[in-house]
């Protein structure tokens, strides 16, 4: 049950960001311990979110031995997909699958999640879920599919697309199935924070595949949503996701003391600007009073 004054007070971050909010917060490891949650069970659009469960089917097929994690693979100018990582080079790029869900998961590249999944396939990814009983939570394909959903709903060539979705607005943003839940890549907040406690607590694959995955959720280099509402000394291993009025971040934080906290906080915003650093911060802000409130409960 969470407690009203912290919703209240998380509620109002987001209003004061101009954005709508859900979150839900559970210390790892603890069943049935105090929680917060702001629409824990609502249906969110995941974004980029999505590449956790991508990530533990990787690291659960590397640990059961069918695949090799320092094979070599090509990325095409098929996958040019977002912009960062291999997704905005020039020319193709040959990597090992282990640098490629490095990528993935440490700058959100796009391409690299697609080989990836095409790799592991959508069955390994749905198994994931499956085996967790994640039943609200599905992928529905990788990033280069949902892309082409927007290039469907806008009725435009990928280029005219792409040109478009350089500076939405909210009449194109409407349109667009990625941004709403109940035709995309969804879950709850309450279901990403269940995914991520089982990982913590090795239950999501294998101990080593689990291990691998929480190695590399520590290495992510964005600083401006999650990390930015805690000190230095609290380790932040997550996940972003951006879509056009979409921001999220998921993760776990974990304290000097070794209690960790499971953190999933999803975003609409009133805005489609590219650039909302108010967005952006207030999921630092409502990931920390989320946390303080569980440290402070007994």
């Amino acid at each position: 049950m969470t407690d009203t004054a912290v919703a209240d007070r998380i509620r109002e971050a987001f209003a004061e960001a101009g954005t709508e909010g859900f979150v839900h917060a559970r210390e790892i490891g603890v069943q049935d311990g105090p929680e917060v949650g702001v629409g824990a069970d609502d249906p969110v659009v995941l974004a980029s979110v999505f590449k956790i469960p991508v990530a533990v089917a990787f690291a659960a097929e590397v640990a059961a031995g069918r695949l090799d994690d320092t094979q070599r693979t090509r990325v095409t100018s098929r996958y040019r997909i977002g912009g960062i990582g291999t997704a905005g080079c020039a020319d193709d790029v040959e990597m090992s699958w282990r640098d490629l869900a490095l990528f993935m998961m440490t700058m959100s590249d796009n391409a690299a999640t697609d080989v990836i999944f095409h790799r592991v396939g959508q069955a390994a990814v749905d198994a994931v879920l499956a085996n967790l009983g994640l039943h609200r939570t599905r992928i529905m394909g990788c990033c280069e599919d949902l892309f082409a959903s927007m290039t469907v709903d806008l009725a435009l060539s990928e280029q005219d697309a792409e040109a478009v979705l350089e500076a939405p607005t909210w009449d194109v943003v409407q349109k667009l199935s990625i941004v709403d839940p109940e035709r995309t890549t969804s879950s709850t907040p309450r279901e990403i924070t269940t995914l991520l406690d089982a990982i913590w607590t090795g239950r999501a694959a294998a101990p080593q595949a689990c291990e691998r995955v929480r190695s590399i959720m520590a290495q992510q280099v964005w600083p401006h949503r999650l990390s930015s509402g805690f000190p230095a000394d609290v380790q932040v291993a997550a996940k972003t996701g951006t879509l056009p009025g979409v921001r999220n971040e998921a993760g776990v934080v974990t304290y000097p003391d070794g209690r960790g906290y499971a953190v999933a906080v999803f975003t609409r915003a009133e805005s489609v600007a590219l650039r909302q650093p108010a967005v952006d911060a207030v999921i630092g802000r409502a990931g920390r009073l989320a946390v303080d409130h569980l440290r402070s409960t007994p």
